[in-house]
């Protein structure tokens, strides 16, 4: 009934009455298929494969919300240069010219640049989420339409430091 070889899992469902069945979920021909331990077939599903990565349209919102949580990762790792430059700077007066001179260089203002541009983002977008969390741009319209301001807001946030920064 099912190729043994394409199983790849097993669960336990139980019932309403109380009796457990086991599940077993197989893979073949592209297709996932659900069976029950009596043999009964409960789902079958013929899923498009696309690899082409180039073809997938993502909307603003899927775009945001990614953004939103590489800032974060990139958030944490850019911590690590910050704190290493307030520790130099407040060890010592040497120290602090030390830190003050490395952020003459290019290297270190596009870090800087990099670091503000990813906090911004990240706390335009987390105000954006707690709108979200209150109940507003729910909406697939309000949605799109709030994660493209956030995006321009950005984007104008991000020119504004790099005028800043150099």
């Amino acid at each position: 009934m099912w190729n043994l070889a394409r199983l790849r899992h097993r669960a336990l469902r139980n019932n309403l009455d109380g009796s457990a069945k086991v599940c077993l979920a197989g893979y073949n021909n592209n297709s996932w298929t659900l069976y029950e331990s009596d043999g009964q077939v409960t789902v079958k599903k013929q899923r498009p494969v696309n690899l082409d990565l180039s073809t997938i349209q993502m909307p603003a919102t899927a775009k945001a919300s990614i953004l939103h949580r590489v800032t974060g990762v990139a958030l944490f790792f850019a911590l690590t240069f910050v704190i290493w430059a307030w520790s130099e700077s407040l060890s010592s007066p040497q120290g602090f010219e030390f830190v003050k001179g490395l952020f003459t260089g290019f290297i270190a203002k596009f870090i800087a640049w990099g670091t503000v541009t990813v906090l911004s983002y990240h706390i335009i977008a987390g105000i954006r989420h707690m709108f979200m969390d209150m109940g507003y741009f729910e909406e697939l319209e309000s949605g799109n339409g709030s994660a493209k301001f956030i995006l321009v807001l950005w984007a104008i946030v991000a020119v504004a430091a790099g005028v800043w920064i150099w």
